[in-house]
């Protein structure tokens, strides 16, 4: 009689998977404001960390490159570590979620909102 309801039970453990998803992304985002990376430039004479979220949180700038007629190679620095920093940032949060999603058994490459 309730043979057509089948398809409910699929319904149900859908439901119960994405509950539990939900729970990890929201741990996941926890844990990426707590991961940083560190991008260069330079050589290392400029350094830019970030969370994996892609917030700047420092700037480290050696002082040997503070000369007044090279005002613009350092300001290029700057913005290259920065730079570097935040793609470091979205390949950390990308492997990060990859491992999420791997767990869920959900398709390689999938991508979901943060």
């Amino acid at each position: 009689m309730l043979k057509g309801l089948g398809g409910l039970g699929d319904m149900a453990g859908m439901m119960k998977k994405a509950q539990e998803m939900q729970g990890k992304m929201a741990q996941l985002q926890e844990e990426m404001a707590n991961i940083t990376v560190t991008g260069e430039s330079g050589a290392g004479l400029v350094k830019a960390t970030a969370t994996a979220k892609g917030e700047l949180t420092g700037l480290e700038i050696d002082p040997s490159i503070f000369n007044g007629d090279d005002k613009e190679v350092v300001e290029d620095l700057i913005l290259a570590a920065i730079k570097d920093a935040q793609a470091k940032a979205t390949e950390r949060a990308q492997a990060e979620m990859s491992k999420l999603t791997e767990g869920m058994g959900l398709p390689a490459g999938m991508k979901l909102p943060f």
